[in-house]
């Protein structure tokens, strides 16, 4: 169970309540307002707590909260301004986020904002957030779904939203359907259908009791003995696959054993580190020299990683394993640089290298051993 799971479950016990308030006049409303003032002054110090308090109580503002019991006690909260009768009707703008400074990194801030999503669309109508993060809060909107990418037109937005200095604009659109509310739930139902229709077609979820044949002193026991190996598929042939072909090394004809692939693995890997264009793409990117990459690539790829996992001797069991990391570290390049940037242009000449490497070692040819060359 998640964190999020775990917060979903207090609220049906009664222990968490997500409110929506305003400043209506209402006594609770006041209280809770309060209270949540109280939150952003102690998480936001730099910000004036006249600016926080104006805000918060001016009534184009609206906030939800999370409370906790016992004690009724407001534990986090979004503020976000609407926009009612203008072209940005359908915007809201985020002007503070924060949690308890005692609960923060416990899953309480990817509820909040949930929750948040759902009122806004179910209260106000909205499709959409702006919101100028500052450094230390851009990491947490980009996982709330919030990207630096503004697609929505700058007509219903330039002139309402506040500028500030030194943030970063983040945008992020609201779903007319997702279940705000109760998202791992809708992820539980459709990790269940889908694990459904795979045992439809699969017999991996099978369970094959334990094997006595070496416990009796048997011997070397077939392959297609084995329980359940015959039922998923395996073949005499395809258990053979790997003498349908031979690798062209070092002037040898030499069969693909577990050494004999290691060391071609090698070979490939020191020639694609000492090619011209390699530099770039020896060591992992620095998030210090490109603060953004790591909200882009989500699973990078570089030759030295390649190198570490080579030398475990643990990772790469087959050439396609192999090859694809090397095709992810070109394929992240092209992503984040675009196809006709000189970083691509350099990534694409060592894939070139490559693969023709492979495609004059692999005998008698790429297909014949099920080596698959993906496409740029």
């Amino acid at each position: 169970m998640n964190r999020e799971s775990r917060h979903i479950e207090r609220e049906r016990g009664g222990e968490l309540t997500a409110r929506y308030i305003t400043n209506d006049g209402a006594i609770e409303s006041g209280r809770l307002l309060i209270g949540l003032k109280n939150v952003f002054s102690k998480c936001l110090p730099n910000m004036p707590k006249e600016y926080i308090c104006r805000l918060l109580f001016e009534r184009r503002h609206k906030s939800v909260v999370i409370v906790r019991q016992p004690g009724n006690q407001v534990i986090g909260g979004i503020t976000y301004r609407t926009f009612p009768g203008t072209p940005a009707a359908r915007l809201g703008e985020i002007a503070f986020c924060a949690v308890a400074q005692t609960l923060q990194v416990t899953g309480y801030g990817t509820r909040l904002m949930n929750w948040t999503k759902h009122y806004a669309r179910e209260m106000d109508g909205l499709e959409a957030f702006l919101t100028y993060a500052d450094n230390n809060a851009v990491g947490y909107f980009s996982k709330q779904q919030f990207t630096k990418a503004i697609t929505l037109e700058k007509e219903k937005w330039a002139g309402f939203i506040k500028d500030y200095d030194g943030g970063t604009l983040m945008e992020c659109r609201i779903h007319p359907s997702l279940p705000y509310a109760d998202f791992p739930g809708m992820l539980s139902k459709q990790r269940a259908a889908l694990e459904g229709e795979v045992k439809r077609y699969t017999t991996g979820h099978v369970v094959h009791p334990g094997l006595d044949h070496w416990r009796e002193g048997g011997g070397p026991l077939p392959v297609d003995q084995l329980p359940g190996v015959v039922e998923a598929g395996w073949t005499h042939t395809a258990g053979m696959l790997y003498r349908t072909y031979q690798i062209a090394m070092g002037g040898h004809i030499l069969d693909p054993t577990e050494d004999n692939l290691h060391e071609f693995m090698a070979m490939l890997l020191k020639k694609a580190q000492r090619h011209a264009d390699a530099a770039p793409f020896l060591q992992p990117v620095s998030a210090d020299d490109v603060p953004d990459y790591y909200s882009i690539i989500i699973d990078p790829m570089d030759l030295g990683t390649m190198e570490q996992r080579l030398k475990s001797r643990r990772y790469y069991i087959t050439l396609n394993m192999f090859a694809a990391d090397f095709y992810k570290m070109v394929k992240n390049c092209q992503l984040y640089n675009g196809s006709t940037n000189p970083y691509f242009l350099a990534a694409r000449r060592l894939y070139d290298q490559f693969w023709g490497v492979m495609r004059s070692s692999i005998l008698p040819s790429l297909e014949a051993a099920g080596i698959v060359e993906p496409k740029l």
